[in-house]
């Protein structure tokens, strides 16, 4: 049975208050000044402290200012309103969540449900820290390069309050991954964590797939749908390429942040939004404002705890634990062991990776794919870039206005030439399978074209 502290002016509120929380298996204290609140931490260490800033001696935030009284109790703040300045200030104090008032009584059990004392999150960080310097792992993550420790020391940081957090960093960079990091270390681990792409969601469709539907809705609308909200009750949204998300719908969801319910399409009545939202753009945002892709007032609202992920360029030393790691994972799923020779791992090094760590895990599969023996040497390393595929052979020039399904046969048939007819080193060349390349020849061929023959 957990223990909570209820600190909060209004006697009346406070009861209701400890009413409920007893109605959840925890027994309550309550405190209606902070010299009552020092009291009652001094008789009592609680699981949780809720804590109304706004005291008659004085504000509830000197409690922070004694870290030993608070060192392993979690905090909840008790606002008027939520604002950034709330999420900003619960970040700042270290606080775990805050509580709208009139507090609502699903919006209290919702955080019940999660209370965590502080030192099993510090436990598990110091766990993973150890992991890092053992493995080069750290939770989901990979990487030893200072731009990488910078990262994991805000996972870290921001993992166990509510707060929102915008990921930025180029395609490929990892940052869904990032964000199911911080879901795992944060107190809604044992809730969905679910990821939306919304640039992959027709505008037609993507406020229906976000909030929901009712049905008759719309033509087509013939039942009830639950949006990503509704199913990622109590847990993570990760809301991937914010920045082609419709202007309208931005609107909407920073209504959803800003008073914490939302309306399914075509329904009247609001619904609690009981869910951590985190974001992430390629763009950079400030950008994405200037240029009309992102509403300024929903930045704002995002940008609470900005994540930025490093390109693989800027941490070649982590490229060969990537590519170990995604070598070993894809032995594991396969049932074969394969290795680097060290002339592969030197190559993958010296390369530039601009598609990133989506890349390398690309070039690993392909290599593992097409090695017969069980080491992989620098001859199946095909990287995705023009640039490196002109270094492997001759030039194609396309005229400006060529048709897209003329530029792919040319390319087609003049790797193919290049490899002396070879398929299977074509298709890796190319980064398609050997299927979807026969299946083009036989196209080409009913076209009248000629192949050169297979070796």
């Amino acid at each position: 049975m957990g223990h909570a502290l209820i600190v909060e002016d209004d006697a009346d509120s406070a009861e209701m208050m400890a009413a409920l929380i007893a109605s959840e298996g925890f027994t309550a204290a309550t405190a209606t000044s902070l010299r009552d609140a020092r009291r009652q931490l001094a008789l009592q260490e609680p699981d949780i402290v809720l804590l109304d800033l706004v005291l008659p001696d004085g504000s509830g935030m000197e409690l922070f200012n004694e870290p030993e009284t608070l060192a392993n109790t979690e905090v909840v703040l008790i606002t008027g309103h939520a604002s950034l300045e709330t999420s900003i200030q619960a970040l700042r104090l270290g606080a775990a969540d805050y509580l709208i008032k009139p507090v609502n009584i699903k919006q209290l059990q919702g955080i019940l449900s999660r209370v965590m004392r502080p030192s099993t999150l510090k436990a598990e960080i110091a766990n993973l820290r150890a992991e890092l310097e053992r493995t080069g792992r750290f939770g989901l993550l990979w990487g030893r390069s200072a731009a990488m420790q910078r990262v994991y020391e805000q996972v870290a940081r921001v993992s166990g309050t509510a707060v929102t957090v915008l990921i930025t960093g180029e395609s490929g960079t990892g940052k869904e991954v990032v964000a199911q990091t911080i879901h795992e270390l944060s107190r809604r681990r044992k809730k969905p964590f679910l990821a939306v792409n919304c640039g992959a969601i027709s505008p037609q469709l993507i406020e229906s797939e976000i909030f929901g539907h009712e049905k008759g809705a719309f033509t087509g609308a013939d039942r009830l749908h639950q949006g990503f909200f509704e199913r990622a009750h109590g847990g993570t949204l990760f809301l991937d390429e914010i920045t082609e998300m419709p202007l309208e719908l931005q609107v909407k969801l920073l209504r959803v942040l800003e008073t914490g319910t939302f309306m399914r399409v075509g329904s009247t009545q609001s619904m609690e939004a009981d869910v951590r939202v985190i974001a992430a753009t390629n763009r950079v945002p400030e950008q994405a404002v200037q240029q009309g892709k992102l509403r300024e007032d929903l930045l704002y609202r995002l940008n609470v705890f900005p994540i930025h992920l490093p390109p693989l360029r800027d941490r070649p030393e982590d490229v060969s634990l990537l590519a170990e790691h995604f070598l070993q994972d894809i032995c594991k799923r396969e049932g074969e062991n394969k290795r680097f020779a060290p002339q592969a791992l030197e190559k993958m090094r010296s390369y530039r990776w601009p598609g990133n760590v989506r890349e390398l895990r690309n070039v690993v599969q392909r290599a593992y794919v097409m090695e017969e023996g069980h080491v992989i040497g620098d001859e199946w390393l095909v990287f995705d870039t023009p640039a490196v595929q002109e270094q492997r052979g001759p030039y194609l020039t396309v005229r400006v206005g060529t048709p897209l399904a003329d530029v792919e046969r040319s390319l087609i048939l003049a790797t193919l030439q290049h490899f002396g007819g070879h398929k299977e080193k074509t298709a890796a060349a190319l980064g398609v399978s050997l299927k979807t390349l026969y299946n083009r020849l036989k196209e080409y061929s009913q076209d009248g074209g000629s192949t050169p023959e297979s070796s």
